[in-house]
């Protein structure tokens, strides 16, 4: 039953919308991932990406490290060499693609998680696809958002969880010879630690984490990429003509390719899941659309660049023959292609990228797990202890315990989970256009940091409180709208 359900989901439903959409909106947008992809690194650069309002919020960069904390994991190492196992080197090919088209939809769904964040009681942020879906419908969508919630719940902060913990514990085992229950009760003590601190904690120790792992990971791809340079082209024109199955003898033929190279790629960036616009909704930023525009950056990173580290780390390797079938696969298949680049000890570089990549996970899928259960109460905080305590719990379970069950069952979740989003979003997609064109405008008019005015957005059901103007923005909106000649209240 669970193969069945996942086939039909994954192999029909939602790669039909997730294209829809992302290719939609791509073309409805007028290509905004391309027209503002320089604006990705500006905006970065900037003092605002870095900024903290009077409340302590995550600043657009915290929210970016974090959901790339979330986004980069087990897929990009395990996920691309089964892509290339199964599919062959085409499957790079469309996993590019989908990644580009899933820019534009992390740039819808986040920019509408941030359009309809809600302020809380303490002064901070809550939103996401629940909110949205509760104020951008109207409330007789509200049991299409519980649903959302109790499936988050179910699937990040659940079963990803311990699966995470899993993959981390058997990595750990498999290349270091520690038991697993010695890793788990050592992930168990670390994640409890930075969990009871909240969310900002989480952000603090992925700000130092991401970096870290995300930029070791790059500099040994990069020195791969150096000792074969002259071989390059020659890998890039075999990805190309294996993607429209000019290459003979290469994986399962173009159909596999190209199947391979969707869902990998669906799989690794998440966008459209509806998980990374719980983290953009708590960032304080001066417009929406600059959260969506830093959030399609996020996938950027995640399928462009270190999928692609790791599709070129094997294929320029001589343990991957294409058409010649392949021994190894997933973690294996990676560990042995960089091993046969710079010796023995890639295996174990594999080994603890993967066990980082899995940790900052694991304290992601712990934040979305907690603002599902926020959808429901924000007051009991017995309810997020008790919860803390389950997440620590599932750590040490899932160390040590044969998971090939839940695997299914959490495929199963996480494809209705994007169902329920993807359904939204197809709804959402003109209230989010017409905040994209409020952003158009702005930079038109030559303003070079747009800010969001809620007054003109009243009709759309969003929380005022949640976007209240500080001082200086304030000023440059009633320096804007007197220049224009209409009046500020």
């Amino acid at each position: 039953m669970l193969e069945f359900l996942n086939e039909l989901l994954w192999g029909k439903v939602l790669i039909g919308l997730l294209i829809l959409i992302g290719v939609g909106f791509t073309v409805v947008s007028r290509f905004v991932q391309f027209r503002y992809f320089g604006r990705m690194f500006r905006i970065l650069s900037a003092s605002q990406a870095f900024k903290h309002d009077k409340h302590g919020h995550l600043s657009s960069f915290q929210a970016l490290l974090l959901s790339v904390a979330g986004r980069v994991g087990g897929g990009n190492i395990a996920g691309v060499a089964v892509a290339i196992t199964l599919g062959g080197p085409g499957a790079i090919f469309w996993m590019w693609l989908v990644g580009l088209m899933g820019m534009a939809t992390s740039f819808l769904e986040c920019t509408l998680a941030q359009t309809y964040k809600q302020a809380e009681p303490d002064g901070t942020y809550r939103g996401g696809p629940a909110h949205y879906i509760s104020r951008g419908l109207g409330k007789k969508w509200n049991w299409l958002a519980a649903i959302y919630s109790v499936l988050l719940l179910v699937t990040f902060g659940f079963c990803f969880t311990a699966l995470q913990s899993y993959a981390v514990a058997t990595s750990v085992g498999d290349a270091f010879g520690v038991p697993v229950f010695y890793t788990g009760i050592a992930m168990a003590m670390l994640v409890g630690m930075i969990i009871f601190g909240g969310v900002k904690r989480i952000a603090k120790v992925a700000e130092v984490l991401v970096p870290i792992m995300a930029g070791g990971y790059l500099l040994v791809a990069f020195v791969v990429l150096g000792l074969n340079f002259d071989r390059i082209p020659d890998v890039f024109m075999l990805i190309v003509k294996s993607a429209f199955g000019l290459e003979p003898a290469v994986g399962g033929g173009i159909g596999a390719a190209i199947m391979m190279g969707v869902k990998r790629g669906l799989f690794s960036n998440e966008a459209g899941l509806g998980s990374a616009p719980n983290v953009a909704a708590v960032a304080y930023v001066p417009h929406p659309a600059n959260q969506g525009i830093v959030q399609s950056f996020s996938v950027f990173i995640d399928t462009l660049i270190i999928c692609s580290a790791t599709a070129f780390i094997i294929l320029l390797s001589g343990v991957y023959e294409p058409g010649s079938g392949v021994a190894v696969e997933g973690v294996a298949l990676t560990q042995s292609a960089l091993a046969d680049h710079v010796g023995d000890w890639g295996r174990a570089f594999v080994s603890i990228a993967l066990v980082l990549f899995g940790f900052s996970t694991m304290l992601y899928n712990y934040y979305l797990g907690e603002n599902s259960l926020n959808f429901f109460s924000t007051e009991n905080q017995n309810l997020f202890n008790g919860f803390r305590v389950l997440i620590i719990g599932l750590v040490c379970w899932g160390a040590t315990t044969d998971l090939g069950t839940v695997f299914g069952f959490a495929d199963v979740t996480m494809g209705l989970l994007a169902l329920a989003n993807l359904i939204a979003l197809l709804f959402l997609v003109k209230p989010g256009l017409r905040i994209l064109r409020d952003f158009d405008r702005q930079i038109g008019e030559g303003i070079e940091q747009p800010v969001f005015d809620v007054s003109q957005f009243r009709d759309m059901n969003v929380d005022p409180v949640a976007w209240e103007i500080e001082p200086e923005d304030l000023e440059r909106i009633r320096a804007r709208e007197t220049a224009s000649g209409n009046t500020v209240r």
